[in-house]
């Protein structure tokens, strides 16, 4: 999904996150999450995290991209996280002009924090007016 930024395997274990790890946080709660089919195929997903108010991943088949989608999942993400209480949401996004995520988010109204996360990764914020 979304080939451009993708996160292997390896660097996901390297942080923590396994599948069984992945599965866990979703059965308590913790991340909570929307997935888009498509002719009984996954097309997208979005998860949040529901104690911190982070965007931890948007992500899209190529076949899905341009239509619309990920600014469906994103604001159903959104509006839950904002649901539990968070007024300012966080994500990382790439720092690159080039790579379609850091238009992506800033047309949406996410703004720099002038920061960078654990990945290298620019933190964006979107708070609410």
């Amino acid at each position: 999904m979304t080939p451009e930024n993708a996160v292997s395997v390896e660097r996901l274990a390297s942080g923590g996150i396994t599948a069984e790890s992945w599965a866990q946080d979703i059965a308590s709660g913790k991340l909570p999450g929307w997935v888009s089919t498509s002719h009984d195929e996954m097309a997208g997903y979005c998860f949040g995290d529901s104690t911190t108010g982070e965007i931890v991943v948007l992500a899209l088949l190529p076949e899905y991209e341009s239509r619309g989608l990920g600014r469906k999942l994103l604001a159903i993400v959104t509006e839950h996280l904002r649901a539990l209480g968070y007024r300012a949401l966080f994500l990382g996004c790439a720092s690159d002009p080039q790579v379609r995520s850091y238009g992506f988010y800033r047309h949406l109204g996410w703004q720099s924090t002038g920061n960078h996360d654990h990945c290298g990764d620019e933190v964006l914020e979107l708070i609410a007016p």
